[in-house]
């Protein structure tokens, strides 16, 4: 990597990683809360939702958050949700995100306040990184990208100066992996910090370890670089 790089991702970090950016993110949803379990629930949810068109993604995750009310992880332990998102409803609620699969998670998310305080709790009962761990709770692959569960445990693990909560203290931001989307696979690319563009576990690995470089204890600052960089320069 030059010289000339490196400094170009630690001027864009520091560009884009402040509060300014929580406006126009989907983070700004579980930035209204401040239990840790409806950060949780609201922060989960989200990430889910995040794939698509920046605009839709945020009329519909507002549309989420005012059925859901003044405390998503009451709305969970209430039992609500099962009228609102049945079981067997498999109209769509956003894009191919059915109501029948906000039932499962809202479902999934009930059952894990019954035996844990927190989806930290629920993920220290699992084995291996971060990721690993939210996989296997949330009966997911682990050898794909996963771009949205990767951007929900920056969340939940990093502490940034605003725009991240790092409330989950068991887990080290150093074992995050990037959330690997178009702009950061482009961006990522012409910089040189991978030789390509596809979708991968593989990239998503390569290019965190390569902002290890700049960032040792912090790769995913180098998120906000790439991905903030990559939006603005379309």
């Amino acid at each position: 990597m030059t010289e000339d790089i490196r400094q170009k991702l630690l001027e864009w970090a520091a560009n884009y990683h402040r509060s300014e950016f929580i406006e126009n993110d989907p983070i700004q949803f579980p930035h209204r809360y401040s239990l840790k379990q409806d950060i949780e629930v609201s922060g989960l949810l989200t990430a889910l939702m995040s794939f698509g068109n920046r605009k839709q993604i945020l009329n519909k995750a507002e549309c989420l958050h005012r059925i859901m009310g003044e405390s998503p992880y009451r709305y969970v332990l209430s039992g609500e949700w099962e009228s609102t998102f049945r079981a067997n409803d498999t109209q769509s609620f956003y894009r191919m995100l059915s109501h029948s699969h906000f039932n499962g998670y809202f479902n999934l998310l009930r059952e894990a306040y019954r035996d844990n305080t927190s989806l930290e709790d629920v993920l220290r009962t699992y084995s291996g990184t971060p990721i690993d761990r939210l996989c296997a709770f949330l009966g997911v692959s682990s050898k794909s990208p996963q771009k949205k569960l990767n951007m929900f445990l920056r969340w939940m693990i990093r502490k940034g100066p605003e725009v991240d909560f790092g409330i989950w203290k068991d887990f080290d931001r150093k074992d995050l992996l990037i959330p690997l989307d178009t702009h950061v696979c482009r961006v990522a690319y012409q910089l040189g910090l991978t030789d390509s563009e596809t979708f991968s576990l593989k990239n998503a690995r390569k290019i965190t370890s390569a902002l290890t470089e700049i960032f040792p204890d912090d790769p995913c600052l180098g998120d906000f670089a790439l991905f903030g960089y990559g939006v603005n320069h379309r």
